[in-house]
This record gives C-alpha cells, sequence and structure tokens, in this order.
C-alpha cells in the first residue's frame, strides 16, 4: 500500500503515530521505534504494510519504504511542501474513508513540485481541490454583503472573494483571480501575489 504522511505525532520514548493519505482511506498507524527502521517525516510518500493487533485498538506500521522525490534534497521545497500537506490532515481527519482524489490530487502535485514554482503548484492545487469539493466560489460577489466586486479583489479563507472594504485584507487582479479559478493556472498573478495567496491557503483548506 502507497501513502502520504500527513501528520505524525510522538508518543512514548520515540514511538509515533502516523496519519497517512492512501487511495481510498485515511490511515491512523502506530510507528514502534527501532534502529532498523528507517527514517519517516511528514510529506514522505511511502509504501508501507498494516499490521493488525488484538492487543491494541490501532493497527502498526509496518516495512516502510520511502517513496523519495529528488527536490526533497532541496530545503525550501520541502519545507513548502510540509507547510502545504500538513494542511490536509484538519481538512480530512474525520473521515475514516476517503475518495481516491485525495491521493491522486498530492501524486499529481508532488511531480511538478519539483519542476515549477512550488507556490504556484501548491495554489493550483488548492482551487482543484475547491472546485472538487464544490466550493469554489467563482462568481465576483462580496462574501460579506452580497455585492458585485470591481477591481481589486480581496482574498479570505478558501479564497472567497471580498471587496477590501469588508474584509481588509490582501487584494488581487480580478481578472488574474477568473482566470485562476477557470484554468487553474496562476500565470497572469506576480511573484509577490503569490506569496500573499500562499498565506491565505496557510490559513486552512
Amino acid at each position: 500500500m502507497q501513502g502520504y504522511i500527513i501528520k505524525q505525532n510522538r508518543v512514548r520514548d520515540e514511538d509515533l503515530i502516523v496519519s497517512i493519505i492512501t487511495k481510498g482511506s485515511l490511515e491512523s498507524l502506530y510507528r514502534f521505534y527501532g534502529a532498523r527502521h528507517g527514517t519517516i517525516n511528514l510529506g514522505f510518500k511511502i509504501d508501507f504494510e498494516i499490521q493488525s493487533s488484538l492487543k491494541s485498538p490501532i493497527s502498526q506500521l509496518r516495512d516502510v519504504i520511502h517513496l523519495g522525490f529528488s527536490w526533497m534534497t532541496d530545503f525550501d521545497k520541502l519545507r513548502l511542501w510540509q507547510q502545504f500537506i500538513a494542511l490536509f490532515h484538519p481538512h480530512l481527519h474525520q473521515n475514516d474513508g476517503i475518495e481516491t482524489f485525495y491521493f491522486d490530487l498530492l501524486d499529481a502535485a508532488a511531480v511538478r513540485w519539483g519542476k515549477q514554482n512550488a507556490k504556484r503548484v501548491g495554489i493550483e492545487t488548492y482551487v482543484a481541490l475547491l472546485r472538487h469539493e464544490g466550493r469554489l466560489h467563482q462568481e465576483m460577489v462580496c462574501f460579506f454583503c452580497d455585492e458585485p466586486i470591481e477591481e481589486p479583489v480581496s482574498l479570505i479563507r478558501a479564497f472567497l472573494p471580498a471587496h477590501r472594504h469588508c474584509s481588509h485584507t490582501l487584494t488581487v487582479s480580478k481578472q488574474a483571480l477568473i482566470e485562476l479559478y477557470m484554468t487553474q493556472s496562476t500565470l497572469f498573478f506576480d511573484d509577490h501575489d503569490i506569496d500573499r495567496m500562499w498565506e491565505v491557503m496557510m490559513q486552512g483548506l
């Protein structure tokens, strides 16, 4: 079985509780510490086995193999990836069974992460998630006052559009935002806009 580690909590000594997105589930597994165990970390894609135990309500994570990406040696890209992937646990943790969409989404993002600007990939991936979940608010109508928005557009959590005087948050080009929502491309945003949109995304999926 393959999956992405989206959270790990240290328990007694050096043992871990590891949360993993797989093709069809969100697994929480116990990882015993030991000298023969390979290093695992947040954001790693791994191949693993699940071993159930009658003595414990939580199954064990066994036979782990790290399926690495070459960009993981780039500290900045790895740091951004870990920030991004950590958003998925609070978003999905109440769902034991999840669609394959989330694993496939992370798989596609991981392939692009090393080839393109990581923040742009993250934002485009987030818009794909919002679209899939039916939460992409494409109408340029203010979330707060329900009035149409002209240039510029402010963004709040979940990339909801708003008037600047209603939200007191960052503003971006209306046309660039429409293009992003339609094509899932950040082409028309400059890097400064991307940095600010990343901070909005970091508030939570």
